[in-house]
């Protein structure tokens, strides 16, 4: 006999809030902070506090001091601030035209100044269009903010809480601090770090770097360019992209590309990839999956256009002037962002592909990847949905009118295991099931402002997401009955790269917009729930 349909839907959430409760992301520490990029080693972006209605600035400060503008456009990738639990907000700031970096920390409530470091990190060689990240990450329990340093190093400062510190920060050296300190110059020439730094639960740190090759004390054949970690005790290890992907045509991690970690912590996800100008090469980039204690392959999955046939394989970019990362589900699969060769082929959306945890399972792809990290959803985050899967991914869902689109900027929840017909290229993707348009006209382009969101915050209590855009305001986007609240503006409409959202333990909304970060609350400094809105 056929239960009632409210009696299915009963049932229905009740298994899917019990499996979501089983398979929330591994935090890297039990506060209510944000301790690395897109919150938690898995990139969900699911803050683990209700937020604020944006409704007026509490602070600002700026990520840029020497901002480069073409234009009106800011070609440039800002790292992630991040948020301790005892609410001190930390960002890197570039304080040169083409480079120079110091990271700050300010008292979140009111935005004072608690401490400054300058850091001798370098970005690494780049083509000039696009200005790579320097990114930080906190390590368990806020014991030390870990921050890129020059030759491939890492400075850890500890305490970051405390407005002074009498201990200097600890430099750490994936290669060994004895053959750093034999030669610092010539490690600071030969290496750089080229990713966000990325934390485990255990204060392990990873990232990609780029390496010249030449003899290096230690190393008289020189350091292949690849992936690194460094344990808390300073011991580290590395292996070279070649060895990630199984392929010597390939040699790098992809810039900006934030490693994300399994459920369980044991496998490391990251994209490698060959240099920019060799982007019709087949296969061009890898994701891999890597044992994250050894940094041993696992599996290596070339990154292939849907619209390849078996006669006609169709490489796609992990491209250097982007900012995805893979995203890890709560059921373990996994989510990367890509750009197709042909840029006009699909409006310059590229893909968000979609593969098993083994990378052995090429799974539906979503229509939109490009310079996105996918946010994770939960369907207690939306109610309304009586889908098969377990939860929904936000992400950016642009048609851009400068490669043949109509303009019509769109941000979507998506459905990883439904399928629908995309309406511009024919391929089967995942199903939209809610979205909204940019709510601000273009009027230089045509169409709308679009989104300039990557990761966008998703706070499961108000059924909603922080979302950013350039029409220089900021948003939250309610899913139940898809709306956005009042813009709160930020600054002029700007053309930028994409920057990710953050909510502090008080409910506070960050965003940054035109090389400035803002905090932003509601009156009465209140993170009301959804009723109440």
């Amino acid at each position: 006999m056929k239960r009632s349909l409210n009696q299915q839907v009963k049932a229905f959430s009740i298994l899917a809030i019990a499996y979501v409760a089983l398979l929330r992301p591994q935090l890297i520490h039990a506060g209510e902070g944000w301790p690395v990029y897109a919150h938690d080693s898995q990139h969900s972006s699911l803050s683990s506090v209700a937020s604020q209605k944006p409704q007026f600035i509490r602070w600002s400060t700026p990520v840029d001091l020497n901002p480069q503008y073409s234009g009106n456009d800011l070609s440039i990738h800002y790292g992630s601030p991040l948020i301790t639990a005892d609410n001190t907000v930390i960002v890197p700031v570039k304080t040169g035209a083409t480079g120079g970096f110091r990271v700050e920390a300010h008292r979140g409530s009111d935005g004072v100044l608690l401490w400054s470091f300058h850091t001798d990190f370098s970005l690494p060689p780049h083509n000039g269009l696009w200005t790579p990240i320097c990114g930080i990450a906190l390590t368990p329990n806020d014991e030390a903010v870990a921050i890129p340093g020059g030759g491939g190093t890492v400075l850890l400062r500890s305490s970051p809480d405390a407005a002074t510190n009498s201990q200097p920060p600890t430099r750490l050296a994936f290669y060994g601090l004895n053959n750093y300190n034999q030669n610092p110059a010539a490690f600071r020439s030969a290496i750089q770090i080229s990713t966000p730094i990325a934390s485990d639960k255990d204060g392990n740190l990873y990232f990609g770097f780029v390496s010249n090759g030449q003899p290096l004390p230690g190393y008289p054949n020189g350091i292949r360019s690849g992936l690194a970690r460094v344990a808390k005790d300073g011991q580290g290890k590395f292996t070279s992209a070649i060895a990630m992907s199984g392929d010597r045509l390939i040699q790098k991690v992809a810039y900006n590309c934030t490693p994300a970690l399994s459920q369980d912590g044991t496998t490391l996800y990251v994209a490698v990839n060959r240099v920019a100008f060799e982007i019709r090469a087949f296969p061009s980039a890898y994701l891999c999956a890597l044992d994250s204690t050894t940094l041993r392959r696992k599996a290596s999955a070339p990154l292939i256009d849907p619209r390849s046939t078996a006669n006609n394989p169709l490489a796609v970019l992990a491209y250097d002037s982007a900012s995805s990362t893979p995203t890890v589900g709560p059921d373990g699969d996994i989510y990367f962002g890509v750009l197709e060769q042909d840029f006009t082929s699909n409006h310059d959306r590229g893909w968000l592909l979609h593969f098993d945890a083994q990378l052995t399972v090429t799974k539906l792809p979503s229509a939109f990847g490009w310079d996105d990290t996918a946010s994770v959803v939960p369907l207690t985050t939306v109610p309304f949905y009586l889908g098969p899967s377990s939860y929904l991914l936000l992400t950016k869902y642009n048609n851009y009118v400068q490669a043949g689109g109509n303009g019509q900027n769109y941000i979507a929840l998506v459905d990883p295991n439904v399928s629908m017909r995309d309406p511009i290229t024919g391929v089967t993707v995942m199903k939209v099931v809610r979205k909204i348009l940019g709510p601000t006209a273009d009027p230089e382009l045509g169409g709308v402002r679009e989104w300039c969101i990557n990761s966008a915050a998703i706070d499961s209590a108000n059924h909603c997401a922080v979302v950013n855009s350039e029409d220089g305001r900021v948003y939250r986007w309610r899913f139940d009955n898809n709306t956005l609240t009042p813009g709160l503006t930020l600054a002029p409409p700007t053309g930028e790269a994409y920057t990710p959202t953050v909510i502090g333990p008080d409910g506070a909304v960050y965003a940054i917009n035109n090389a400035q970060l803002f905090s932003c609350g509601a009156f009465g400094g209140l993170a009301l729930s959804s009723e109440e809105q």
